[in-house]
């Protein structure tokens, strides 16, 4: 065994911060984040509240977990008895952790200090669902500290290694979610499609009607069908929220 370390453990407002290392609260979580270089943010947030899960989903796998927010979302969500996260970078880890412990749902968290090539070698159990919000940005935030370009880089996690991992990880009749960069959506479907991954829900997201399209909000299980892509605007002008977004995020944001 490569002696994985498994811990027991029993974005968000536009305007935040992504550089604060305040904490941030949730309606039933608050998350600890000054150890980490990824901050909570808009695009965890939508992927934790727009991922469609099954009722009997029993096991969840959030892959680089940064502050544990996605992970902690499934667990508010879901009554899964396995919500498994991976985190690479050490800090972020011991962040997660922590997040985890001090949560209400300790007993159903567990943080596994690895990669996730060196986790699809060594485990045999499958998932019913997986979630990430990859790493990406190929080629800017060159003057990121090291942390930080871990985080965002795909250097150390490409979609191809991300795609054929979480294939080896996903159960039989289980899905898969991700949220990525809008010009690089043609490029996953295709990665993907090569897996026998295929999408049941795409959602782009803009941040208001005049500006372009930023995110995918991808949904994948292995069972080929017809998808028509929807979108998702949130706001209608600065600090007023769609009703559309407020609906989908409302259950997490103490304002909404």
């Amino acid at each position: 065994m490569l002696g994985l370390l498994r811990a027991l453990l029993t974005s968000i407002d536009l305007n935040f911060s992504p550089m604060s290392g305040e904490p941030f609260h949730f309606k039933e979580f608050s998350i600890q984040q000054d150890q980490c270089a990824m901050k909570v943010g808009t695009d965890g947030v939508l992927l934790g509240a727009w991922v469609k899960v099954a009722d009997n989903t029993e096991s969840i796998l959030d892959i680089g977990t940064g502050t544990g927010l996605i992970a902690l979302q499934m667990a508010q969500r879901t009554g899964a008895e396995t919500i498994d996260a991976l985190e690479i970078e050490n800090k972020a880890f011991e962040q997660a952790v922590e997040n985890f412990e001090t949560s209400s749902w300790a007993d159903r968290l567990y943080c596994y200090h690895t990669s996730l090539q060196e986790f699809a070698e060594e485990i045999e159990e499958q998932y019913d669902l997986i979630v990430s919000n990859p790493p990406y940005f190929n080629d800017t935030f060159k003057e990121l500290d090291q942390k930080r370009a871990t985080a965002r880089h795909t250097h150390k996690l490409s979609y191809k290694e991300l795609l054929s991992a979480t294939n080896k990880l996903l159960s039989p009749q289980g899905s898969c979610a991700f949220i990525i960069p809008f010009r690089e959506e043609s490029d996953f479907l295709s990665l993907a499609s090569l897996k026998e991954l295929y999408p049941i829900r795409i959602t782009r997201v803009r941040g208001n009607k005049q500006s372009d399209i930023k995110r995918s909000l991808l949904q994948f299980t292995r069972i080929q069908t017809q998808v028509i892509p929807d979108e998702l605007i949130i706001e209608n002008s600065r600090h007023v929220y769609t009703t559309e977004y407020t609906a989908l995020v409302k259950d997490f944001y103490l304002n909404m």
